[in-house]
């Protein structure tokens, strides 16, 4: 879907520098002096359907900005929602941690592991060096 998107986006870029193209005559009044009545009146009804598809087209155009809009509003409450749940998540965290090291027991009792994990990574480093020394 978004690839379709994009290429419908890339033709009506291409088509955005004809959409005022041929206006010049309008701006200099070229419609407006005309000697004979019927064909003054053909070239103002080509002015027109030009200009009703000049507008059909930006009408298309507003339609698809809309539409992007409304999807990347939506992508942005998605992930506003997300971080307002993994800040919950932290908040919490925090809070235990707090708890954990308020008291001296636990405060010890974290030391320790924290030791023991030190203890392991220093040995297995040691043994993996001591394999990599003998192969």
């Amino acid at each position: 879907m978004m690839a379709r998107d994009m290429n419908y986006r890339r033709e009506n870029r291409a088509s955005r520098s004809s959409l005022f193209d041929g206006l010049d005559g309008l701006e200099e009044g070229r419609l407006r002096a005309s000697s004979s009545y019927p064909h003054d009146e053909r070239d103002n009804d080509e002015a027109l359907e030009n200009l009703q598809d000049r507008v059909s087209f930006l009408k298309r155009v507003t339609g698809d900005i809309h539409e992007e809009v409304e999807s990347h509003n939506r992508l942005l409450d998605k992930v506003g929602n997300k971080m307002d749940s993994a800040r919950g998540v932290m908040s919490g965290t925090i809070n235990r941690f707090k708890l954990v090291f308020e008291k001296k027991s636990n405060r010890k009792s974290c030391k320790l592991i924290a030791y023991f994990v030190l203890l392991f990574l220093v040995m297995y480093y040691l043994i993996r060096l001591l394999n990599y020394i003998k192969g």
